[in-house]
């Protein structure tokens, strides 16, 4: 049994087009080509969809998910090494709410808790990684602008930052449709964009011409960053990568 590139879209929650960059970049070609130019897709195809797409939940990107498909490993083996790493964030997730739980059956006790019992109010939460973060940001951009950037927006109101998500969501949308339209990164409706980026970027510090490009660089290979760019759209990074690296080469000293 074959399905259409439509019906493949809309049983995954995956748009056409991504399916068919993924097709273009050798990630996933479907069964066949019809006469008609249409992709069909079988039970092999949709097989790897699940696992590329388990893969992207767990922040993958997808140089890596490609290396991985294309080992040859037995589908069995796959999905059973899939469903170890859900299994781990089921556990992950399930420490998370029982953290949130006994702290609700403290509170309803009264406003008294003991200041031991305190101690589990923060189980489960993975500071670590934050602090992985902030540390990795400290040595690619020097300390003094992590941390004033951290003072920048650490008394900000939760209206400021939704604020600055929805700039931030309008950026990326305004140039996956100058990549719809055929645009190029250096063409000037797409460096204007990039231009809104670097103001929004210098509300909060202000990079040169090596940190900006390091930035777009930071975006399309970091898998953590990659990940979220790619749940957007797929091209989205690379082409970010080089319209960042236009913009700091031609208008940043």
């Amino acid at each position: 049994m074959a399905w259409s590139i439509a019906q493949v879209a809309r049983m995954s929650k995956v748009t056409s087009r991504t399916l068919r960059h993924y097709d273009e970049i050798g990630l996933l070609p479907p069964a066949r080509v019809g006469a008609n130019g249409y992709r069909y897709y079988e039970q092999e195809q949709l097989l790897r969809l699940q696992q590329i797409l388990v893969m992207r939940e767990l922040g993958v990107g997808l140089d890596a998910i490609r290396e991985i498909v294309h080992q040859g490993r037995d589908r069995i083996e796959v999905l059973r090494l899939h469903r170890k790493w859900l299994l781990a964030e089921r556990d992950r997730f399930g420490r998370l709410a029982d953290t949130v739980s006994r702290t609700i059956e403290e509170l309803k006790g009264g406003d008294n808790v003991n200041a031991k019992s305190m101690d589990h109010w923060f189980e489960g939460f993975d500071q670590a990684k934050q602090g992985e973060l902030q540390q990795e940001a400290r040595e690619r951009w020097g300390a003094e602008h992590v941390d004033a950037a951290n003072a920048k927006v650490g008394g900000d109101s939760r209206q400021w930052r939704q604020e600055q998500a929805a700039r931030w969501k309008a950026q990326l949308g305004a140039l996956v449709e100058l990549i719809d339209a055929g645009t190029d990164p250096t063409d000037a409706p797409v460096q204007d964009v990039i231009a809104g980026h670097y103001r929004w970027i210098s509300g909060m510090w202000t990079p040169n011409r090596e940190s900006y490009s390091g930035l777009g660089d930071l975006y399309a290979d970091d898998p953590r960053f990659r990940a979220n760019f790619d749940r957007t759209d797929p091209r989205l990074a690379e082409f970010l990568r080089a319209a960042m690296a236009e913009y700091a080469r031609t208008r940043l000293d």
